[in-house]
């Protein structure tokens, strides 16, 4: 585990990433919605939340970084592209991020990961997560998740289907079942730096934030999911987000 001061220990640095070569909706961290780039809404969640002493946005394209500056991030390297292809893992991005922003700005003991692509996101919950690792020196890790009562299955090697927790083989009405929590750590996340260094996104020791929120299941990857950010958005505008 590497040493941190009592001040570093304490020092939180929200890493973004957005990377400029999408598939499934090209351009799309720069694409305007709701008013701003798409990666503006991530950097100013960050930022609205009160809870991170720096705002990264590690990425490979200039365009990116230009939208990321103007939304209030901090951006002082640009990725190599070995780590902005299309099967390269959030881990050892957000890894490189991590020891480059260090090896600029001294040590970090909290990180906060955001997918750039999660807008749907209230900044409390960022607090939250920050501020449970702040007051929990057992927690390592602190995320946001929704609840769900859904039966799950998997395909076995032998190609038959079995339930993945036996447990939840008993129907009946949904207020009456034990609920399943989905891990949303691109919504919102803090924890240790020393798991990043390690070159993982969760820990052992968690706590979860529970969420009830559908809006933040949309995840924006392709045109449809855009449109239906789009839409909520315009919902909320003319009723209002609880």
């Amino acid at each position: 585990m590497t040493t941190q001061s009592p001040d570093a220990a304490n020092r939180v640095i929200a890493i973004i990433p957005a990377r400029g070569g999408s598939k499934g909706l090209p351009g799309k961290n720069v694409r305007m919605i709701g008013g701003k780039p798409l990666i503006a809404h991530s950097v100013h969640h960050a930022i609205e939340s009160g809870a991170c002493d720096r705002v990264l946005v590690t990425t490979d394209d200039e365009e990116i970084r230009a939208a990321a500056e103007a939304a209030g991030a901090w951006t002082p390297f640009m990725r190599d592209s070995g780590l902005a292809e299309d099967l390269t893992p959030t881990e050892p991005v957000l890894k490189d991020a991590l020891e480059r922003a260090e090896a600029i700005d001294g040590g970090f003991g909290i990180v906060v990961f955001l997918q750039p692509t999660d807008i749907f996101r209230k900044p409390q919950w960022i607090a939250d997560a920050v501020g449970i690792l702040k007051a929990r020196p057992e927690i390592d890790c602190a995320f946001v998740a929704n609840k769900t009562h859904k039966n799950f299955w998997h395909q076995a090697e032998d190609g038959t289907w079995k339930r993945v927790f036996d447990w939840m083989a008993v129907y009946g009405p949904r207020q009456t079942r034990t609920p399943l929590f989905r891990e949303d750590t691109g919504i919102a996340s803090a924890l240790r730096a020393d798991l990043i260094r390690q070159g993982r996104r969760t820990g052992d020791n968690a706590e979860v934030i529970e969420i009830n929120d559908t809006a933040s299941g949309i995840d924006i990857h392709d045109a449809f999911d855009f449109y239906l950010a789009e839409k909520a958005l315009e919902w909320f505008a003319a009723h209002g987000k609880p």
